[in-house]
């Protein structure tokens, strides 16, 4: 069957193309260059032994873990605001990214005494992630509607950062750095044990593309989804597991990366349209793309120092998202 210039199966055909071709830049660049010819003897397991070490064990781990976090959040972020139709909501506000940094903080200052020496940082962050949207669909559950659950994530957030504040001020100069780089976000921890624990991350995207048909009947309005046969209030609960679950191993791993769960929607939105059976693998692509993107940035820039990815995420973001606004506003006069 022939494909038109416009389908979404070839757009998505020109994103796995494009991320093919970032994976091999993303392997070749870093502080240590890597040409073709030295790239196809390691992957041969020919290569030079140090050549082998930082493709093999450094950059392609790295990579890995890029796109499936950057997979994860993004399919997570287009997910939350079809369940909340609202095109400005974000996996931030079911409390997951806060709570993690609220845990990753303490374990920071106090873990080394406490039982999350048992957990280590990277559970720490997800136990936390976890806990915070628990609390947020339990509030959002007995309060019966979507406001409620949002005002619930807004105040779970406010409380959690308060306590990252409070941590970070009662914390060493060296316990304050690595607060501040951690939430900054970063893939610089990236091993083959935190590929293992990414390894989930698909899942539960495969598990969100599930629901993909319900949350197109979603937009449709409450009323009318349970005319359709789809309770918004079940969908909702699994939606927001799910999202948690993708988001909490996420920040575990890398830390906090600003913006990607908002921006990445409205860019696939944009070119592919708002059908979620479209938009979520869409939008796994491109957040995998783009966070791919910006990491090889992150540690080329500055080689051999390193900038932290979720910096380069928010210069992008943050601009993007006031344009947003603007078109929400703009939108709302016109109609």
């Amino acid at each position: 069957m022939a494909l038109s210039a416009g389908s979404p199966a070839l757009k998505i055909a020109c994103l796995l193309m494009l991320l093919s071709l970032s994976i091999l830049v993303s392997l070749l660049t870093g502080s240590v260059p890597i040409t073709m010819n030295e790239l196809r003897e390691v992957l041969s397991l020919e290569g030079d032994y140090r050549l082998m070490t930082i493709v093999l064990d450094i950059r392609l781990p790295r990579s890995l873990l890029a796109l499936m976090v950057g997979a994860g959040v993004a399919v997570a972020g287009a997910s939350i605001q079809g369940l909340f139709r609202n095109p400005l909501a974000d996996p931030a506000l079911i409390g997951v990214s806060a709570g993690a940094a609220l845990f990753a903080a303490l374990f920071v200052v106090v873990g080394g005494s406490h039982g999350l020496a048992l957990i280590g940082m990277t559970g720490s962050a997800f136990a936390g992630g976890l806990a915070a949207t628990y609390v947020v669909l339990l509030v959002g559950q007995r309060g019966g509607g979507v406001s409620t659950m949002l005002l619930a994530g807004i105040a779970i957030n406010a409380i959690a950062l308060a306590g990252v504040g409070l941590l970070s001020y009662l914390s060493s100069d060296l316990q304050l750095r690595s607060i501040s780089v951690w939430a900054l976000g970063s893939l610089n921890g990236a091993n083959w044990p935190a590929v293992l624990i990414a390894s989930a991350i698909p899942l539960a995207i495969g598990l969100l593309y599930r629901e993909s048909v319900n949350l197109n009947v979603v937009t449709l309005g409450e009323e009318e989804a349970a005319y359709l046969g789809v309770s918004h209030q079940r969908l909702r609960v699994r939606i927001i597991l799910l999202s948690a679950l993708t988001v909490g191993i996420a920040v575990a791993l890398t830390g906090v990366i600003a913006f990607l769960g908002l921006v990445v929607p409205h860019l696939v939105r944009m070119t592919l349209g708002s059908n979620h059976k479209t938009l979520l693998p869409g939008s796994a692509l491109m957040g995998g793309l783009l966070l791919l993107l910006a990491d090889t940035l992150a540690r080329s820039l500055f080689a051999p120092a390193e900038l932290p990815v979720g910096i380069l995420t928010a210069l992008v973001g943050g601009p993007f998202f006031v344009f947003l606004i603007l078109k929400e506003q703009r939108d709302r006069v016109t109609l």
